[in-house]
């Protein structure tokens, strides 16, 4: 009998051993390694969302057959929503078993043992922007990406969250918020522009968890959204959830108006500025004068539109004989061969590149310029920025006074064509040239090679208006005509080779000088400090909830 029971306990031990480890193997386990998030603030006022979450499972636990993500709201649109697993389309349920809003992925036969990388995009979420408590001019969003419950997921997450803000914002309008949740990186993110010339913002840390809420903001002037987007009302779950918010709100309002609101308006009423691709390094101050910079030189120092500078670029290989311009609409050069030896790095990367169609052309056209930019911070290292720039300025000037005492046109004529790049850094370089030639003047010797219709012996050219040859054989015509056809000339130049100008240089700035991050806006855009319910209708509150316990 002593036998009998022993045995018995010995099978029910076996059963129950095999049920805890059924059991066990039934646990979710795993670690979440990379979350990548990209948040579009999008003009129409909503906001898209695209995720990479990639997994690596514990040994013996459950396989990731769904992934729960939590989503700021509910109000999304669901067939906007797509997911899969490397490449392979998975299912977007309603089965979602976080707290508040959200969607479960199905991965079903792509289902996570070992490591895996989940995708998701959700292209519209509305009711995403509040008014930003410190400037009733702006507009606020704030978003946390999903989380996991503790009891599934450990380890460190290597976590990127990256704003996009709406076209259009300029780069000194956006502030970003103060993170919440104890984020463990940097406070300040990373500005940039993203390859559609949009402002980001980037926040990364490699010592994030999965199971933590992190939360980020910005603000923009909100005329750039329709004002509809913009929630002024509280659309919370219920009566309650607006008075605990209430005390939390009125504090931070009153506080964050007067102590940061005021101050920022003002501030940030006044600095508004053109797209600026000079680093920030090449304004401290050194001593003396950095002379022997090139005019083509002197214009980026001069932070003069890269159209021009990319004409002046033009005009000098031309007058150098390394180009000549075939056909003016569209734009169209011949390399010569062999080329000039005395062409300028900047000079030969344009060579080279104008011998690209698009988009090859443009983009080398970007990168020489950025080479440019970078190396006239480089030689400006040591000297005094406002010395040197004053130096330029009267380079210019001296130019335009040697030309206006000439005593003869021809003197004038020649003057000019010696020091057309010098001229050209002046900012009414159009007007100053229609002012100075009240009578005809000779065009350049080269001119011929930039526009085939001024050249003497072109069959076209006593179609021009105004167009007369000397005994000499140079051909004149009125100086209003020749300030016309330069400027002209700088708007090709813009339409047929760098296309959008504004577009063109973003991306050198985004290289050469990328969007300073403004003063953060310590209220966050909002009347919280963090912690705030996803139920909560505090202004500026519009966080993602926790995707559940898978």
């Amino acid at each position: 009998m002593k036998n009998k029971w022993i045995a018995i306990l010995l099978v029910l031990g076996f059963i129950f051993s095999m049920t805890g480890t059924a059991l066990a193997q039934s646990d979710y386990s795993f670690q979440l390694t990379n979350e990548i998030v990209n948040v579009y603030l999008n003009k129409d006022g909503s906001m898209s969302l695209d995720y990479q979450l990639t997994f690596l499972n514990d040994p013996g636990a459950h396989p990731i057959d769904f992934v729960d993500l939590g989503l700021p709201n509910s109000d999304f649109e669901r067939s906007s929503i797509t997911a899969d697993v490397a490449g392979s389309n998975i299912s977007v349920t309603s089965d979602y078993q976080g707290n508040g809003s959200g969607v479960a992925l199905d991965l079903g036969s792509n289902a996570i043992t070992k490591s895996g990388t989940v995708h998701a995009y959700v292209g519209k979420i509305t009711n995403m922007f509040h008014p930003d408590t410190s400037d009733s001019t702006y507009a606020s969003s704030e978003f946390s990406p999903t989380y996991f419950g503790s009891q599934y997921v450990h380890g460190n997450t290597d976590l990127t969250v990256v704003f996009h803000l709406p076209p259009e914002v300029l780069s000194t309008e956006p502030r970003y918020h103060n993170t919440s949740g104890s984020w463990p990186g940097s406070k300040d993110p990373t500005g940039g522009y993203d390859s559609e010339g949009r402002i980001t913002y980037t926040w990364n840390s490699p010592d994030a968890n999965g199971s933590t809420q992190y939360t980020f903001g910005a603000s923009f002037p909100k005329k750039y959204i329709p004002d509809s987007a913009i929630v002024t009302e509280v659309s919370g779950s219920g009566f309650f959830d607006f008075l605990t918010c209430l005390p939390v709100l009125g504090f931070f309002c009153f506080f964050g108006f007067f102590i940061i609101g005021l101050p920022a308006i003002g501030i940030y009423s006044d600095r508004k500025r053109k797209l600026q691709y000079i680093k920030p390094v090449i304004s401290i101050e050194g001593h003396g004068i950095k002379r022997g910079l090139t005019a083509v030189e002197a214009a980026i120092l001069l932070g003069q539109p890269l159209d021009k500078v990319m004409t002046m670029i033009l005009f000098s290989t031309i007058k150098k004989n390394a180009l000549q311009v075939i056909s003016k609409d569209p734009l169209k050069v011949q390399v010569m061969d062999p080329p000039p030896a005395d062409l300028r790095d900047y000079e030969k990367d344009f060579a080279a590149a104008m011998q690209k169609d698009d988009p090859e052309r443009k983009g080398e056209l970007r990168a020489m310029t950025v080479s440019l930019v970078n190396s006239v911070t480089e030689k400006m290292k040591g000297f005094s920025r406002k010395e040197t720039l004053d130096y330029y300025k009267a380079i210019n000037e001296k130019a335009w006074q040697e030309i206006n005492q000439a005593g003869t046109p021809e003197v004038k004529s020649q003057l000019y064509e010696d020091n057309l790049d010098w001229t050209m850094l002046d900012n009414d370089f159009d007007g100053r040239t229609r002012r100075t030639f009240s009578s005809p003047i000779f065009v350049p010797t080269w001119w011929g090679r930039y526009d085939p219709t001024f050249g003497p012996s072109s069959p076209s050219s006593t179609s021009v208006p105004g167009m007369s040859a000397a005994p000499s054989g140079r051909v004149s015509l009125p100086g209003a005509d020749l300030a016309s056809s330069m400027v002209g000339g700088i708007q090709n130049f813009s339409n047929n080779v760098l296309g959008d100008v504004n577009t063109f240089t973003r991306g050198v700035t985004n290289v050469t000088n990328p969007v300073p991050v403004p003063t953060r806006s310590s209220s966050g855009g909002g009347s919280h400090s963090g912690g705030c319910a996803c139920a909560c209708a505090c202004a500026g509150c519009a966080c993602a909830c926790a995707g559940g316990g898978r």
